[in-house]
């Protein structure tokens, strides 16, 4: 068990070579990954004025997990994975730059961007396994904890602060310029991936015949979902994920229809998320230690849901920025928490397989949630779905909030 919290935990986490290396590209990357992620969403609500449209888009971003993820998580359990990441990320570096050149020549239509992002979808399910699964070849045992913390924390300030830099390119120079940004972002995390040395036994799978991976998947779903602790924290995801995440494809609808705001307004209210979110990962990384998390976990559902129900209760845009501050905070609590505890109860040998499955959850279900809610945005308005969405999660909780105690024995083991 780690000892150590607060500042202590995460310069203790950061002394450690490789994981500092990764740490100083996942910034750069996740900052440009940001500014990308609100410029394709508004490039679609300019394109379309569509709450569809932006449902559609979101799905084609997310859903390509659903589909892949029991292949990619079976390919992370067998694979060199810094090799792996080092070959997604540049084909993110493409997509990124296509993106870029075509909305410059001025040539892009909501079909291009769609088959872009469809293509970034692709990449990203067999990226999310290899990144998650490579954790605990950064650091040891003890660290792994804040470690997940810490990238929580990156992950979340390029939300609150890649927003905002992305109006303020947009504004000067259009989408095409954040697109550009973005692509630079990926040679610098390049760059650090190829500067990370470890030994193979860390970073590479168990070589197994590739015929063995139909029956592979099964073993590892089987193992995750008869598992008392990870099983239920999976069933806590996909809910909050088809639910709840989605807020933050539906944002650029949220501030175009709904608040009658611009592309600042639009990063006003995802930078609003993203500082809470932010809260939340600095608050987990500084924390240190597994102990305690799950019932926190399922407290922040409760605390969502209410977020989500204010945010979508007020027509005050200066009342709503709040509100998405504590949702981003509950969510990424949710999110890492869940991620942290799985993460540490989980067989090392089956790590890949689990971690794509949360990782299809994760980037999936939200896809489903966002097709669905755009699409009834177009009939009801972009609040109903949310709210109905933030009450199917209050229930997620009451169930949860019952069966904390058995889910804090099987996850909060100690190695």
């Amino acid at each position: 068990m780690n000892k150590l919290t607060g500042v202590a935990a995460i310069q203790r986490t950061l002394k450690n070579r490789n994981y500092r290396i990764f740490t100083i590209g996942n910034v750069i990357s996740n900052l440009g990954t940001w500014v990308q992620r609100m410029a394709v969403g508004w490039l679609a609500w300019q394109l379309t004025r569509s709450g569809t449209w932006l449902g559609i888009i979101a799905f084609s971003d997310l859903f390509p997990t659903i589909v892949l993820a029991p292949l990619t998580g079976a390919v992370a359990d067998r694979v060199n994975r810094l090799t792996m990441m080092t070959i997604t990320q540049t084909l993110m570096l493409i997509q990124a730059a296509s993106l870029a050149i075509l909305t410059l020549m001025g040539v892009i239509t909501i079909e291009i961007l769609m088959a872009l992002v469809i293509f970034g979808g692709v990449v990203m399910s067999f990226n999310q396994p290899v990144r998650l699964a490579i954790i605990p070849s950064l650091v040891p045992r003890e660290d792994m904890a804040s470690a997940i913390g810490i990238n929580s924390l990156i992950f979340n300030a390029a939300r609150f602060v890649g927003p905002m830099i992305s109006a303020v390119l947009i504004n000067l120079q259009g989408t095409g310029t954040a697109f550009a940004f973005n692509a630079a972002t990926y040679i610098a995390f390049i760059t650090a991936l190829l500067m990370i040395r470890l030994a193979e036994s860390n970073c590479s799978g168990v070589g197994r015949p590739i015929q063995n991976i139909p029956v592979e998947i099964m073993v590892g779903y089987r193992y995750a979902i008869r598992h008392s602790g990870i099983g239920p924290m999976l069933v806590i995801l996909t809910i909050v994920s088809i639910c709840a995440r989605p807020i933050i494809e539906l944002l650029p609808g949220f501030a175009g229809a709904v608040f009658d705001r611009d592309e600042t307004g639009l990063a006003m209210l995802t930078s609003s998320f993203g500082l809470g979110a932010m809260l939340g990962g600095v608050w987990l990384a500084q924390r240190g230690a597994v102990q305690g998390l799950t019932p926190v976990a399922v407290a922040a559902v409760a605390v969502l849901s209410c977020s989500l129900i204010a945010f979508t209760a007020t027509d005050e845009f200066w009342l709503a920025l709040p509100a998405l501050v504590f949702a981003g905070f509950a969510m990424i609590v949710i999110g890492v928490g869940e991620q942290t505890l799985i993460q540490n109860a989980v067989d090392p040998a089956i790590r890949g397989r689990v971690m794509g499955l949360y990782g299809m959850i994760g980037r999936g279900a939200p896809a489903l949630g966002a097709l669905i809610m755009g699409a009834l945005s177009s009939y009801v308005g972009f609040r109903w779905p949310v709210a109905g969405g933030a009450v199917l999660c209050l229930f997620v909780w009451i169930w949860a909030h019952r069966r904390r105690r058995t889910i804090a024995h099987e996850l909060e083991i100690e190695g």
